[in-house]
C-alpha cells in the first residue's frame, strides 16, 4: 500500500486556508464602494468543500502525518464535519445581517474561515505544541470576531473582556504542557501516555494535568471559568455568538477528551472527580443564574454553562460510551443552540433592538415561523423527546450511571427540570398574544441565505431526535478510533490501521 501524503491529513484545514487568502486578497482588489457580500459566498462555498474533503478522509486509513503530529481517524472526522458544519451556518447567517455599508466585511468572513482552520487542526492534532498553535489560531480569530460591533461599545468590551481571560487561560494551558515535557521529556501525546504512568516527577504530571484542566475548561465556558461567557455573549453579534458557543466549544471538548482519555487514562482516579465537581458546580450556577435574566442572549449564555455541565457528566462513563456520549451530544448543542440564535438574529437585528425576553411578546403572531422555530429550539434545549436535545441529555447520563455516578445524573436532571422554567418563560412570551402596537411590527424577514442556515439548524436537531442512529455510531466510531493503541514511531504513517482492543 502506498503511503498516504501528510497533506491529506490536514486536507480540510489546507481548504479552509486557500478560502480565507482567497477571500483576503479579493476584498483587498475590490473599489471601496463595491459590495462585499459575494465574498461571504466564497467563504460559504469554502465552508461546504472543507466538510467535503473532511468526510473524504473517511477513505484515508487511520494513522498520522507530518512526523506524527496531526492525525486522522474517525474522531478527528467527527469533529471535522461537525465544526465545518457550524462554521457554514454562521457564515450563512452573517450574510443576511450584515448592512451593505458595515465595515471590513471581508476581514469578518475571512476571520471566520481561519478560526475554523484553528479549530479543525485542534481536534487532530497529537503533539501538544501543535495543539497550542492550533488554540491561538481559533483564539485569535473569535477575539477580534467578538469585537467586530464597534460601534456599539458592547462589542469592543466584549472583545477586551475575551481577550484578557482567554489569554490568561492560555497561559495556564502552556504552563501545563511545560510540566508535562519536564516529567516525560516529550510533548507527543502517545509518547506520554506510555511514559506518564512510571514517570519518576509524577507530581509535575499532576500540576500539568491541573493547569491544562483550567486552560480547556475556560474554552468550554465551564463554571468556575464562565465569567467571560455573559458579557461576550451579550455585546458581541448574534451571528458570532452561534459560532462562539458551538465550534470554539466542539474544538475544546475534544482536545479534552483525547487529553484525559488518550494521553493521561492512567489518571482517571484524579481527573473523573475533578470533572464531576465541574460538571455539578457548571449545571446548577448556569441555571440559577439563567433563571434571574431578562437579556435573552444573557440568559442563552448562562444557559451554555448549564448545557457545559450535562455535557461533562458524560466523561464519567466508562471507556468508549463516555467519549461516544459526550460526542454525541456536542453535535446535538450545536444544532438547537445555531438554531435559536438565527432566530435572534432574525428578530433582534444587527443592532440588538429586541435584546430582552419582554421583546419577544407575540412572536409567534407576527411571525408564524421564526416563533414556532423558537419555541422548537426552546423544546430541544429543554430536552423534550423526538428533539436532539432529548437524546443527548439521554446519551450523557446513561454513560454517567453506567459509569457508577448516579448522583451527578440526578443532579442532572434535577437541573433539567430547573432549566425548563426559564425555556418555557421564554417560549410563553413568544406565544402570548400581544398588545396592538407590538402586533402592528413588521415581521422579520426571512432571507435565503439565513433560511438555509435555519433548514440545517431544524433537519440536524430533527435527525438527532428521531433517527440519531447514524450519528451515535460516528460517535462510537470516534470513540473507538481515540483508544486505539498508537502505530509505532517506525511504521509508515498509512499503516496505523484500526486494530482491536487489547
Amino acid at each position: 500500500m502506498n503511503p498516504v501524503p501528510d497533506i491529506f491529513r490536514i486536507l480540510p484545514e489546507v481548504v479552509l486556508t486557500l478560502t480565507g487568502v482567497a477571500v483576503m486578497l479579493t476584498d483587498a482588489t475590490l473599489p471601496f464602494h463595491r459590495p462585499r457580500r459575494p465574498l461571504g459566498w466564497v467563504a460559504a462555498f469554502g465552508a461546504t468543500f472543507a466538510l467535503w474533503a473532511s468526510l473524504w478522509q473517511l477513505s484515508l486509513p487511520m494513522g498520522t502525518g507530518f512526523s506524527g503530529t496531526v492525525e486522522t481517524s474517525a474522531f478527528t472526522v467527527f469533529f471535522h464535519v461537525l465544526i465545518c458544519g457550524i462554521v457554514l451556518a454562521a457564515l450563512l447567517l452573517s450574510l443576511d445581517t450584515l448592512p451593505e455599508d458595515s465595515h471590513h466585511q471581508g476581514e469578518f468572513y475571512a476571520l471566520i474561515v481561519f478560526g475554523a482552520v484553528g479549530m479543525c487542526l485542534l481536534t487532530g492534532a497529537v503533539e501538544l505544541l501543535v495543539v497550542f498553535i492550533a488554540l491561538e489560531i481559533s483564539s485569535i480569530a473569535t477575539y477580534i470576531l467578538a469585537g467586530y460591533r464597534k460601534e456599539t461599545g458592547r462589542g469592543p468590551e466584549a472583545a477586551i473582556k475575551y481577550f484578557l481571560l482567554g489569554s490568561f487561560a492560555t497561559g495556564f494551558l502552556l504552563y501545563g504542557v511545560a510540566m508535562i515535557f519536564g516529567a516525560t521529556g516529550t510533548t507527543q501525546i502517545y509518547e506520554i501516555a506510555r511514559l506518564a504512568p512510571a514517570a519518576e516527577n509524577h507530581s509535575f504530571i499532576l500540576a500539568g494535568l491541573g493547569l491544562m484542566l483550567v486552560g480547556i475548561l475556560f474554552k468550554v465556558s465551564a463554571a468556575p471559568f464562565h465569567v467571560w461567557t455573559p458579557d461576550v455573549y451579550e455585546g458581541a453579534l448574534s451571528p458570532v455568538v452561534a459560532l462562539l458557543s458551538t465550534a470554539p466549544k466542539a474544538a475544546a471538548f475534544a482536545l479534552l477528551l483525547r487529553v484525559v482519555y488518550e494521553m493521561l487514562p492512567s489518571l482517571r482516579s484524579v481527573w473523573e472527580p475533578l470533572l464531576w465537581v465541574v460538571a455539578v458546580l457548571s449545571m446548577t450556577v448556569g441555571n440559577l443564574a439563567a433563571l434571574r435574566q431578562q437579556n435573552v442572549k444573557r440568559m442563552l449564555a448562562y444557559s451554555s454553562i448549564a448545557h457545559a455541565g450535562y455535557l461533562l457528566a458524560a466523561f464519567a462513563g466508562l471507556g468508549s460510551s463516555g467519549i461516544a456520549a459526550a460526542s454525541f451530544y456536542i453535535a446535538a448543542y450545536a444544532a438547537m443552540n445555531v438554531g435559536i440564535f438565527a432566530v435572534i438574529t432574525l428578530v433582534s437585528g444587527y443592532d440588538d433592538q429586541l435584546p430582552l425576553i419582554g421583546d419577544f411578546r407575540g412572536l409567534i403572531y407576527r411571525s408564524p415561523l421564526l416563533g414556532s422555530l423558537l419555541i422548537f429550539f426552546l423544546a430541544s434545549l429543554v430536552g423534550i423527546p423526538f428533539t436532539g436535545g432529548f437524546f443527548g441529555k439521554f446519551y450523557s447520563f446513561s454513560a454517567a450511571v453506567g459509569g457508577g455516578a448516579i448522583w451527578l445524573a440526578l443532579i442532572g436532571l434535577l437541573n433539567s427540570g430547573l432549566a425548563a422554567a426559564y425555556y418555557l418563560r421564554l417560549a410563553l412570551v413568544a406565544a402570548q398574544r400581544p398588545a396592538d402596537q407590538t402586533f402592528a411590527a413588521p415581521a422579520p424577514q426571512v432571507g435565503v441565505a439565513v433560511g438555509a442556515a435555519l433548514l440545517l439548524a431544524v433537519a440536524a436537531t430533527l435527525v438527532l431526535g428521531i433517527a440519531p442512529g447514524d450519528a451515535l455510531q460516528a460517535a462510537e466510531a470516534g470513540a473507538y478510533s481515540l483508544q486505539l493503541p498508537p502505530a509505532p514511531a517506525s511504521v509508515p504513517v498509512n499503516a496505523a490501521e484500526p486494530q482491536t482492543q487489547p
